[in-house]
C-alpha cells in the first residue's frame, strides 16, 4: 500500500483561489565541483559542445518555466523575470538564480529548478573532461542547492 492510502490523504495541488497576488521572489543557489582544467576549458571557451555558461543560462530559464510540468503539484506561474548568473570560485562554478511573479504562491521551487538544472547542462557540457580512466566522475559533484532568500510583498 501507498503512504498516502495508509493514513487516507489524497495527492492534490494546494488551493490558492483565496490568497491575494502579491509580487514574490525566490533566490536560490547551487555549486558544481569540476576539475581544475575543466574550469580552465569553460573560461577559455574550449569546451566541444559550445559556450557551456550561454547554454546553461538558456537551459536554466527554460526549466524554470517548465517547473509545473516536473513538479506535477506545483502550480503554473505567470513569471515576470527569471536571472540566472555563474561565478567562478576555484574549483568550483556556483549558479545563482533570481524568480519574481506576481502571484499567490511563491516561486522558490522555480528558483530551485532553475540552479538544478543550469548546473546539470554545466555537467553535461564537460563531461568528457570529467571522466576518469575509468568512466568515472571522481571529482564533479553538484552540492549546496537551497534556496537563500524569499520575499513578498503587497501590490
Amino acid at each position: 500500500m501507498c503512504s498516502d492510502q495508509l493514513n487516507n490523504k489524497t495527492i492534490e495541488m494546494i488551493d490558492v483561489s483565496r490568497k491575494p497576488v502579491m509580487y514574490r521572489i525566490a533566490e536560490a543557489i547551487g555549486e558544481i565541483n569540476l576539475k581544475l582544467s575543466t574550469i580552465d576549458a569553460i573560461k577559455k571557451g574550449q569546451i566541444k559542445k559550445g559556450d557551456v555558461l550561454t547554454a546553461s543560462k538558456i537551459v536554466g530559464i527554460l526549466a524554470v518555466k517548465k517547473t509545473a510540468d516536473i513538479l506535477p503539484l506545483c502550480h503554473s506561474i505567470p513569471l515576470q523575470q527569471v536571472n540566472i548568473n555563474f561565478e567562478f570560485l576555484n574549483n568550483t562554478l556556483k549558479s545563482h538564480c533570481v524568480v519574481s511573479a506576481n502571484y499567490k504562491t511563491g516561486v522558490e521551487m522555480e528558483a530551485l529548478v532553475g540552479v538544478t538544472t543550469s548546473l546539470l547542462n554545466v555537467w553535461d557540457m564537460v563531461k568528457y573532461l570529467e571522466k576518469d580512466d575509468s568512466g568515472q566522475y571522481p571529482d564533479t559533484v553538484i552540492k549546496n542547492i537551497r534556496v537563500i532568500k524569499k520575499w513578498k510583498k503587497s501590490i
